[in-house]
Order: C-alpha cells, then sequence, then structure tokens
C-alpha cells in the first residue's frame, strides 16, 4: 500500500517538479472498474478499455519510481506502455517489460485499483496519445508525488470525471478520506469534508465506500 508519509517527502525538488511540468502536456487520471454515472447512460470501464484497444501493442513494466524510491509495499509491475514507447521498451530489455494482452492490461490496472494506485494516462509535448499508463503512489510517483507535495496538482492534471456523492447515503465513516490521494477530503471532528476542486475522478473512493454513496459524474455536473 501506498505510505502516508508522502505529505512530507522531499524526494523531488521545486527545480525538478518544474521541469516535470514543463515536459507534461497533459497528465490525466483514468478510473478503473468503476461505474461513471451520467444523465443518461452508465459507464464501466469504457474509456481505459478504448484506449488499450486503439493501441498496436501494450507492454507492462516495473514501476521505475517504487523500484528506485521503494516508500512502499505497492504492486510495482503495474505501468503500462503502448506503440512507440512500448516498441523502445522491449528493444531495450528495460524494467523487465513483457508484451500483453487488452484483457491482462486490464487485469494490471484493477490489480493494481484494489491496491490504491491512481492510474494516469501521460500524454507529452508532440503527441497527440498517451505512450504510456502509469499506476501511481504519492510517496514514490515522480510526477504524482511531487506535483500534490508541492500543492500544484491542481495546475497540471486533468480529468473528465469526478467524484459525487448521496449525502443521504453517506454514514461519515472516512473509508474515502483514507484512500483519497488527492486530499480531496477530510474529516473535521465527526463531519466529512469533500472539496471539489481537489478530485480528479480516480475512481478509488468510489469503490471503498461501503454505502455505495459515492459515483463518478462528468466533471462539469457536479458543483
Amino acid at each position: 500500500m501506498p505510505s502516508d508519509d508522502y505529505r512530507n517527502s522531499s524526494f523531488y525538488s521545486d527545480e525538478d517538479v518544474q521541469r516535470i511540468a514543463e515536459e507534461l502536456k497533459k497528465a490525466v487520471t483514468i478510473p478503473v472498474n468503476v461505474k461513471i454515472e451520467s444523465e443518461l447512460k452508465v459507464y464501466d470501464f469504457s474509456e481505459m478499455k478504448e484506449i488499450l484497444e486503439r493501441a498496436r501493442r501494450i507492454v507492462v513494466q516495473d514501476c521505475g519510481c517504487k523500484t528506485e524510491f521503494k516508500n512502499c509495499d505497492a504492486p510495482r509491475d503495474v505501468c503500462i506502455s503502448l506503440d512507440e514507447t512500448a516498441d523502445e521498451l522491449l528493444e531495450d530489455n528495460k524494467h523487465n517489460s513483457r508484451k500483453v494482452d487488452v484483457e491482462e492490461a486490464i487485469e494490471v490496472l484493477q490489480r493494481s485499483h484494489e491496491a490504491g494506485l491512481v492510474h494516469m494516462a501521460y500524454t507529452m509535448k508532440g503527441e497527440e496519445k498517451p505512450g504510456l499508463i502509469c499506476s501511481c503512489c504519492p510517496c514514490c510517483c515522480h510526477t504524482l508525488g511531487s506535483l500534490v507535495r508541492n500543492g500544484v496538482h491542481t495546475q497540471i492534471l486533468a480529468s473528465r470525471y469526478i467524484a459525487a456523492y448521496d449525502r443521504v447515503k453517506c454514514i461519515e465513516c472516512g473509508k474515502c478520506v483514507e484512500r483519497c490521494v488527492f486530499q480531496g477530503r477530510r474529516k473535521e471532528g465527526n463531519k466529512l469534508v469533500y472539496d471539489t476542486s481537489l478530485c480528479f475522478g480516480c475512481g478509488l473512493c468510489v469503490s471503498t465506500c461501503p454505502m455505495e454513496a459515492i459515483t463518478l459524474a462528468p466533471r462539469n455536473s457536479v458543483s
């Protein structure tokens, strides 16, 4: 599981964070294995499946950040590369990379989701489609951990969805607080406080809620 010490972590400097931000075109969080509720339909896994099914090649490899920093016991063999990025990894034989099909790639994402990791698709500058899908923890990931620690994740990260919850069903148990990587949920006394501006639709709270009070909805539908 990811460590709770990431808020005080200093494994990347402010200069490193700025360099990372400049290299990234966008980093989009993608929900996995949760229902996405809209006005007309219920979507299940469709966005991630589309990305994987359009890929010419899919490769799973060990996470370089978790391997280097070892700040938690989260699974390491959960990073996915696509197409040209996948070709390069196989050619260089890096990070225990291996070719997989769509079904196995989805199983990898399900396993990392259960471990509390955030799925992020990276699109680098000059590219039109993501080449890397990481399953990130804030205590090791050079991007997610640094951005959250420095409080600039709201400026860099993007997502199509946001968590919405039924206040009537919610029993304010706090399980979603424990799973929220982005610090969007906290307890003040016995009251649950939810800051929607810090939610990036990763879905970790959805699969954790014992009352099924949380769903994912299009970002523009939740205030």
